[in-house]
């Protein structure tokens, strides 16, 4: 991936940024420090990975994405708007009474959701009978999840791990975005899961780490994972949660909190600038 092109998906991560800000903070709840760890490796699946069509949500053959931390769902939303599953303007209606964007990704309602998520743990499950579907189904798509490090603490977790590598899904790959917070702080005090890469690999996946920030180290891991025989690859991204946003970055506190009218102009005239650095402004 050359110089020119990282840019243009830098530049997309950002408007996803404001994006988040934006809904959260209209919204007058939900989850920003996630979305935030998690909006280069959604930009570079939507924006340089994926096989989708906005114009067709449900094409056959297009590849899947579960968001298994679906509280995250501003970060999918808002890439879904960009990449132009439908406008923009309906982010500013996020979590409202009136809205089809709920708190949690609805597959009955938002037009590129692949599976409705909420409860933690049962996203990647749906992701391995996804990746099982395919096989059976003798389809080349690829189906991908995006967990949180905080929601592998769950037990469902790992039997889905384990059933995929049972099942030798080497067309599932998951990105974990491990940016060691969850609601209630460090998730290495809350309940550790380290060590997590000797944990996946006992559990007989591929494991890739890389910087979840640097989107061409994002790209290369997936085309990395697509080479993986009969292994089902684990993309563990090392992430900053709130990152892009100074005063949201590793602090637990902006889990599930939306700024205020002073934090939100904050943090969008902070997004701004890295825009405009990167438009050569």
């Amino acid at each position: 991936m050359d110089e020119k092109r990282v840019n243009e998906l830098r530049k997309y991560s950002t408007k996803i940024r404001k994006h988040i800000i934006e809904a959260v903070y209209n919204a007058k709840s939900g989850h920003p420090g996630g979305s935030l760890s998690s909006a280069d490796i959604i930009t570079v699946l939507y924006f340089n990975e994926m096989r989708v069509d906005p114009k067709n949500p449900a094409w056959e053959d297009r590849d899947r994405f579960v968001l298994s931390k679906g509280h995250c769902s501003p970060a999918l939303y808002s890439a879904l708007a960009e990449k132009g599953f439908f406008p923009a303007e309906e982010l500013l209606k996020f979590r409202h009474i009136d809205s089809f964007l709920e708190g949690h990704p609805s597959m009955r309602y938002v037009p590129g959701v692949d599976m409705s998520t909420g409860s933690l743990g049962q996203g990647i499950s749906a992701a391995v009978g996804m990746a099982i579907a395919g096989k059976l189904d003798k389809k080349d798509y690829y189906v991908y999840a995006m967990l949180g490090d905080g929601e592998i603490q769950e037990g469902q977790v790992w039997e889905a791990l384990m059933s995929a590598s049972h099942y030798k899904l080497n067309n599932l790959i998951a990105f974990l975005d491990h940016n060691y917070l969850q609601i209630d702080g460090n998730i290495k005090e809350v309940m550790s899961p380290e060590p997590v890469v000797d944990k996946v690999r006992a559990f007989g996946w591929n494991v890739i780490v890389i910087d979840g920030h640097d989107h061409k180290q994002i790209s290369d891991a997936v085309r990395e994972a697509k080479k993986s025989a009969e292994k089902p690859t684990m993309i563990i991204a090392e992430t900053v949660k709130g990152k892009g946003v100074s005063f949201m970055e590793n602090a637990a506190e902006w889990h599930g909190s939306p700024p205020n009218k002073e934090q939100r102009d904050k943090a969008i005239a902070e997004l701004d600038a890295i825009l405009a650095g990167l438009e050569g402004k």
